[in-house]
This record gives structure tokens, C-alpha cells and sequence, in this order.
């Protein structure tokens, strides 16, 4: 299904839904975050996705990592909270989504790099190197508070 991200912009379409999130900042022992390349969108972003009924916010950030990576995480810590009632995103369905969403500090525990249906690209990178990339507003802001090191960020 295809997405449009929609940040501060007076076109965007109005939200019908407004859905609970977690992301996750995933950082291995050599200080490389993790990071996949979205089939939805093609463009780069931290693993995440909305908090399904009967679990645990942290709990959804362990799910969306393996599911989306093929990395087992443990949660160690809290980015920020992001909540820009500006920043929205529709889908081809028709559901126009506002996000409540906490972004999660991790370190890998498992697994191995794979890619899902929703990713085409799995991948470890240095953080001076994510500035080169393609990825949308929101995601570079929670990456840019995670490397500036500030503790949790409310947005």
C-alpha cells in the first residue's frame, strides 16, 4: 500500500484516524544505527509502526523491529515523543493517519538483517552517514534528537 508523508503542509489532506506508535532507534556496539528502507514510501526510516490492542508500547517497538529487520531488540531507553499535529500521512486506502508517537532506544540482541513486505533494504549505518540520505522530516528529527543526545524530546 503506498503512503504520503504530509509535515506542516496547508495541502495535506485532514486525519481520520489518529493511531498510537512506537519507532526505534537501534544501535549495535560499534554505534551503527539501524535503519530500513520502506517499500511504501522508498524512503529510509527507523523500524516502527502502530501499537496493537493488548500490548505493551515497548512491546510494539520489539515486534516492529523483528518484523521489520529481523533483529530481536532490547528497549533501553526513550528518544522522545512526537505528537506534530501537523505532520500526517495517507495512505491508497483512504485512512489519512496522525500518529501518537514515542520513539525507543534499543540495542540488538538477535537475529539477522532481512527485509519484509514492508521493507525493501535493511541496513547498519555509521550516524554521519544518514544525512545523506532519503528519509522524511519526522524520522531525520528523531534520528538528529538520538545523536544530540539530549534525552527524551517532547515534539
Amino acid at each position: 500500500m503506498a503512503r504520503r508523508d504530509y509535515e506542516d503542509d496547508p495541502n495535506a489532506p485532514k486525519p481520520n484516524s489518529l493511531v498510537p506508535a512506537a519507532s526505534v532507534v537501534v544501535v549495535d556496539q560499534y554505534g551503527r544505527v539501524l535503519l530500513q528502507r520502506r517499500s511504501d514510501n522508498g524512503m529510509w526510516a527507523l523500524p516502527g509502526g502502530k501499537m496493537e490492542l493488548g500490548e505493551s508500547l515497548a512491546g510494539c517497538g520489539i515486534r516492529e523491529t523483528v518484523e521489520e529487520t529481523g533483529i530481536d531488540v532490547e528497549i533501553t531507553g526513550i528518544v522522545g515523543t512526537y505528537t506534530n499535529p501537523g505532520h500526517v500521512f495517507s495512505y491508497d486506502d483512504g485512512e489519512v493517519r496522525r500518529e501518537f508517537s514515542i520513539c525507543l532506544l534499543a540495542r540488538p540482541v538477535g537475529g539477522d538483517l532481512r527485509v519484509s513486505d514492508e521493507s525493501f533494504e535493511v541496513a547498519w549505518f555509521e550516524p554521519a552517514d544518514v544525512d545523506g540520505l532519503p528519509m522524511v522530516p519526522s524520522i531525520r528529527k528523531r534520528i538528529n534528537d538520538w545523536r544530540a543526545g539530549r534525552g527524551p524530546v517532547v515534539r
